[in-house]
This record gives C-alpha cells, sequence and structure tokens, in this order.
C-alpha cells in the first residue's frame, strides 16, 4: 500500500498506543520499576515484538524506521535554541567533574574504534565503524544512536540503524543495573553513607506518575496571547521552520557537492544557531519559551525511541551478535574502570555520588543517572546535581562534534584519525584537573612548615 498522510496518522496512533501502554505498565509493574525502564523503552520493545519485524500484528507503515531520522533533527533543532554553551561558567570546583563526563565520551570513542580496527574486523568482517556503536548508543544514548545510525545509513551500512538502537538499549540496561549493582557495594563500604536501597527513591522516580499537584512542574511558559496564536503551537513552528531549512540547506549542500553526505541534524544544529542569533541581535528572543521547547524535543526524544527500537531488524543484530558481545563487554570492562580506578582521583570530594551519577547517563540516560542518584544520595547533600548543571557545558560540544563527525570519518576509511583526535581529548581530560590544581606559594609554603 502506497504512503499516504493517513498512513502517517495510523503509524502515530499505534506509537500513541504503545507509549500509553508503556506508561501503564511501567507504573504498575514492580519488576519494571525497580528496574526503573523508561515507558518508551517498553512501548519500543512491545512494538519490536508485535510489529512487522516480530509478529506483524501492529499494521506499521514501512517508513516507521525513517521516523527516527526525522526526529533527530527536531531534537537538534530544539537544542540549539535552548542549551548555553558559555565555558567561562565552569569553575575550578566542577573541572574534575566535567573532565571526567569529558573522558568517559572520549574514551568509549577511542577504545570502540580501537578494538574495532584491530580485532573485530579482522576476525568478524565488521564495519570500520563498528566500534562507534558503543558510544553511539551508550554514553550518546537513543538520541545519538538514531542520528549516526542516519548516517551510516546514508554511506550504504544498513544495517547500522538496527544496531545502533540495540547498543542503546543494552546501554540503558547496563547503566540501571550495574548501578544499582554500585550502589549496593559502595552502601557496603562506606562510599554512600546516606544509601538506603531502591526504597530511598520517591514514589515518582519508581512509578513515573507525578501525584501530588505540588511534584508537577509547568511544561512552558505562554508568549503569546491565544487570541493570536497558541503559545505552544508556535515553539513548533519555529521548531519545523528550523528543520524544513535544515533539509533544504542539505539538499543544496548535496547538489553542490554530491560525493559528500551531510549530517541533516548537524545543519539543523548550525541553522538553529544563526536563528538564534537573529533572534538575539533583533531583541525577539524573549518570545522563544526554552522549557515549552525542552518539552518538544523531550516529547520527540519518546517518540524517537519507540520507532528506532520497533524498527529493529533481529536478522542484522543476530548476524552480529558475537561481535558485539565482545563490544559490550569491553565497554563494561571500560565503564568500570573508569568508575572504581579514575573517579575516586578525579572527582575529589563526593566523588562515588558524582561517579554513579556519571555512569547512568554515559551508559543510558540523564534520567537514569538521576535515579540511581537518588538511590545513594536521596536528600541531594552532595550538590551533584548542581555541579552537573555547570559542568555538562563543556560535555555539549564534544558530543555534538563526535555525533556528527566520527561517523562521516569512519566511512570515509578514517577510523584511526577517530583514535588520535578523540584520544587527545581524552589524555587532555585526564590531564585537566591535575593542571587546575593549585599549587601553594613560595610564601604559603613557608608558613605552612612546621616552626618547631
Amino acid at each position: 500500500m502506497d504512503y499516504s498522510a493517513w498512513s502517517l496518522l495510523v503509524d502515530a496512533g499505534l506509537i500513541g498506543l504503545l507509549l500509553v501502554i508503556g506508561a501503564v505498565l511501567r507504573a504498575t509493574v514492580r519488576p519494571l520499576q525497580t528496574l526503573m525502564v523508561p515507558a518508551s523503552v517498553l512501548a519500543g520493545v512491545l512494538g519490536l515484538a508485535l510489529g512487522p519485524e516480530g509478529l506483524g500484528l501492529l499494521p506499521f507503515s514501512d517508513q516507521l524506521g525513517a521516523y527516527s531520522s526525522v526526529l533527530i533533527v527536531v531534537v537538534f533543532a530544539c537544542l540549539s535554541l535552548t542549551d548555553d554553551v558559555d565555558l567561562r561558567r565552569l569553575g575550578r570546583s566542577v573541572a574534575g567533574f566535567a573532565s571526567y563526563g569529558v573522558l568517559f565520551y572520549a574514551a568509549q570513542v577511542v577504545v570502540g574504534v580501537v578494538l574495532g580496527l584491530l580485532v573485530l574486523g579482522p576476525l568478524f568482517g565488521t564495519h570500520d565503524g563498528f566500534g562507534l556503536l558503543l558510544f553511539a548508543g551508550w554514553a550518546g544514548g537513543f538520541g545519538s544512536a538514531a542520528a549516526m545510525g542516519a548516517v551510516f545509513g546514508d554511506g550504504g551500512w544498513t544495517e547500522a540503524q538496527s544496531l545502533a538502537f540495540t547498543s542503546a538499549t543494552v546501554g540503558l540496561l547496563v547503566g540501571i543495573v550495574g548501578g544499582i549493582i554500585q550502589a549496593k557495594i559502595g552502601a557496603k563500604r562506606g562510599h554512600a553513607k546516606e544509601f538506603d536501597g531502591l526504597s530511598a527513591l520517591p514514589e515518582h522516580l519508581r512509578t513515573g506518575v507525578l501525584r501530588a499537584d505540588d511534584e508537577r512542574p509547568v511544561i512552558g511558559t505562554h508568549t503569546f496571547s491565544s487570541g493570536s496564536i497558541e503559545s505552544l503551537g508556535f515553539q513548533a513552528a519555529i521548531v519545523l521552520m528550523i528543520s524544513a531549512a535544515a533539509y533544504g540547506v542539505n539538499t543544496l549542500l548535496g547538489e553542490v557537492f554530491p560525493a559528500v553526505s551531510f549530517p541533516l541534524f548537524s545543519i539543523a544544529f548550525v541553522v538553529g544557531l544563526v536563528l538564534r542569533g537573529l533572534l538575539s541581535a533583533t531583541r525577539t528572543r524573549r518570545f522563544v519559551d526554552p522549557e515549552s521547547l525542552k518539552s518538544i524535543s523531550g516529547s520527540a526524544t519518546d517518540v524517537l525511541v519507540v520507532c528506532g527500537i520497533a524498527s529493529i531488524v533481529p536478522s542484522f543484530v543476530a548476524g552480529h551478535w558475537l561481535p558485539l558481545l565482545v563490544l559490550f563487554a569491553v565497554g563494561l570492562a571500560l565503564c568500570l574502570l573508569l568508575g572504581i580506578v579514575v573517579a575516586p582521583r578525579m572527582l575529589g570530594d563526593a566523588w562515588f555520588e558524582k561517579q554513579i551519577f556519571t555512569w547512568g547517563w554515559a551508559t543510558g540516560s540523564v534520567s537514569t543517572g538521576l535515579a540511581l542518584l537518588r538511590i545513594i544520595d536521596p536528600r541531594l547533600r552532595s550538590r551533584t546535581l548542581e555541579d552537573f548543571a555547570i559542568a555538562y557545558l563543556p560535555l555539549l560540544p564534544v558530543e555534538v562534534t563526535a555525533v556528527t563527525f566520527t561517523p562521516v570519518l569512519a566511512l570515509a576509511g578514517a577510523g584511526w584519525a577517530i583514535a588520535g583526535i578523540w584520544g587527545g581529548i581524552a589524555v587532555l581530560a585526564l590531564a585537566v584537573p591535575f593542571l587546575l590544581v593549585r599549587r601553594p606559594t613560595r610564601t604559603e609554603s613557608r608558613t605552612a612548615e612546621p616552626t618547631g
């Protein structure tokens, strides 16, 4: 059957049904609450089991997998208008935290790529970009998996999208289960003094439901009178305008440089930054509501996860199960090494709380990291979240550049260039906290010497 607007409506309705079922399952099934599995992941797994790649009970169109590529453009369009990157706000007190996050990103890129080039490629004949699946699915999460999978798909590696979403799903489970195990071990060793088990989690983090009115934050703020235009519609219009403009720019670039494939989501990010500059220059940026845009971005991400998981081709995964297993095993060992050996030396005060939070978001998502943090620090006395709000600033450009350029370099056969560039970033991130340690002056050293 030909694809039409009604096909889109049916797909959207089925995705909505799956999300509702996923939310109900999370709210009622205790094991799912214990594992803190997001409703979108549950919906995606149901879609995979019941959809065209499974039992064939849900009549999805053949465009289900393409929606992820479109939705990631929407996510990056929102990101360009909501996130401020001002590295001057990065103080010495959170430099170690920021460096540790950058190290987590860069190390996954380097280790994955080197493993792919030296082991997985020669032994299993995997694609040169296979090792990037570790970063794409774990540190990057479902959004990066969709973005990088789309670039690889455009470059001829058709299995990449399915493999990337598989990596993201496995990474989420590793983050949750591994984080809970680490919390219990850390509590026994005295690292998490306020650990009270999963019972310490607030009900809304376990069930996903905000019951009390005082727990319900506003989604956004009106910037227009509804007599003119609905404010949410205006915010959505801006996002759609950026996304469509990015598609137009990408089409023009394709005509000028037919041999080069430009990532559409990166172009959307750049177009959004240009629009942001114009709005600031004309003093009209006040009409853009960041909270509404974050809600749009979050909604797009939820649907993206459903579409991505539901469109996984099991035969692609089955054909690569052994190299995937090796990649994930090495990735797990790397994350444990960073968490056990490196974190105590880089993160300073409240290192365990910061490490467990980083473990959560660098293998799954920020919401996973928050849930794990609430297990070991239920009153949030470690100030991990306050520090992360600033420490995330240098992470953003690292993530965007990694998602944008590493698949392009891999497709160009420049795998070792990826290893060299991001290896340098990893070394720099490892060195920064020690370079920023303030050494006492000669006068201070004399004062500190004992007098008798």
